[in-house]
């Protein structure tokens, strides 16, 4: 015990007066303190710029052109309420000199009226995200249908009462709202991917390291394999513990100091009142997700001769965390959180940390099933940092051609 303690003071002191590891952190610190005080220096400068807001005139130009003028004058009046950042102005012009208008960049578009149930929209250059002609489709609907039944013998106000009339609805979720908890789910899996793989290759770095400067020779002839390898890797844990408090910690903080500025923002709500349970959850499961890979990253580190063979030997481990990343992400996205995939990912070690997390976060779960999961990561967070250390151990002995899979374990058996 007294070796592995030294051991993990030694490591985690190495990490905590890293200048990058540092660096990052800070960096990462400030950049979430601008966005969670950007809402309130935005309205410092809104509030000074309001009466200029106000009596400003630069609103896009949207025309309304018709033959009939009571057409055009009707709509354009409908219109300036469905479009409020347009100036919208009933055109007496032809056809030809509204057309002349948009491309001179004197009006942003028009609607040219065939009637209440035909137009034609005329604009310069038609973004990507223009959603005008899906309103006006809407707004002429309206007027249409209001127009047909005061035609057929109804009143305006009757007509008004049927178009406006509005359904109520209740819905009782007795599950789980997958849409308020998508948005800490997917930074608890994002954030995992981002650990692990940046953690994960800095384990295997290290280990690397001290073994191409001779010096693991050394360590572990003082020091047992279990040892230096749960040690380190607890290590970079804690390092990565420190540096994401440090992180969510100042956010969750420069959020309360600003909450009052961010209204009723949905995402941003959710993110920062996460129910206790799921933080219970999210923190097992990323912990021991963590160790699992790191395990994994420190064994193969200790198997390559040169750091230069670090990125080829990761490979299939990078890989295999990838794809189970992708799996959860889909599934995610999709809506479909128990479809057969992600229940089979929910039990394997590998992708457990993340996909038995999300199906608790967005469905609804048994707590043996999550029980059955939990035992089987810590199983396999044990075995294979049990393996890991025997593979460090052999791998000390391991220089020249990175070695095959068979022969490690020829030498792992051996030992």
């Amino acid at each position: 015990m007294k070796q592995f303690s030294k051991i993990l003071k030694f490591e985690l002191t190495n990490y905590l007066k890293n200048k990058t590891f540092m660096g990052v952190t800070i960096f990462l610190v400030v950049v979430l303190a601008a966005i969670m005080f950007f809402p309130r220096l935005s309205s410092v400068f809104k509030s000074e710029d309001t009466a200029v807001e106000n009596t400003s005139e630069d609103l896009p130009v949207m025309l309304v052109y018709s033959d009939t003028k009571e057409i055009a004058e009707a709509v354009s009046e409908a219109f300036s309420e469905a479009f409020p950042d347009y100036s919208v102005q009933a055109s007496d012009d032809n056809l030809e000199e509204v057309k002349n208008k948009i491309s001179a960049g004197d009006a942003e578009c028009a609607f040219v009226l065939d009637g209440l149930s035909s137009y034609t929209y005329y604009v310069n250059n038609l973004s990507m995200y223009d959603t005008n002609t899906a309103v006006a489709s809407e707004v002429l609907q309206s007027i249409y249908r209001m127009s047909a039944m005061v035609n057929g013998g109804l009143s305006a106000d009757d007509a008004s009462d049927i178009l406006t009339a509005q359904i109520e609805s209740n819905t009782v979720n007795l599950g789980k709202d997958q849409m308020q908890n998508f948005f800490y789910t997917y930074i608890m899996i994002f954030a995992l991917y981002m650990v692990i793989l940046l953690y994960g290759q800095m384990v295997a770095t290290n280990v690397a390291t001290e073994k191409s400067s001779r010096a693991m020779e050394v360590l572990i002839t003082s020091a047992k394999p279990v040892n230096m390898m749960f040690g380190k890797v607890i290590a970079s844990c804690l390092a990565g513990l420190i540096q994401l408090v440090a992180v969510f910690g100042s956010a969750l903080l420069f959020y309360q100091i600003n909450k009052s500025y961010w209204g009723e923002n949905m995402i941003v709500d959710s993110i920062f009142n996460i129910p206790v349970d799921l933080f219970v959850y999210m923190l097992i499961f990323f912990v021991l997700g963590f160790f699992i890979y790191a395990f994994l990253y420190g064994a193969v580190g200790s198997t390559a001769s040169k750091l230069e063979d670090i990125n080829t030997s990761v490979m299939p481990i990078t890989m295999l965390f990838i794809v189970g990343f992708f799996v959860v992400i889909f599934s995610m996205t999709s809506g479909s959180i128990d479809n057969t995939i992600i229940k089979v990912c929910s039990y394997i070690p590998f992708t457990s940390p993340m996909a038995m997390f999300t199906r608790i976060a967005m469905s609804t779960v048994a707590w043996y099933e999550i029980a059955i999961s939990i035992a089987i990561l810590i199983a396999s967070v044990v075995g294979v940092g049990v393996i890991s250390a025997k593979i460090y151990r052999v791998g000390v002995l391991l220089y020249g051609t990175p070695p095959k899979l068979s022969a490690i374990i020829k030498a792992v058996r051996r030992k």
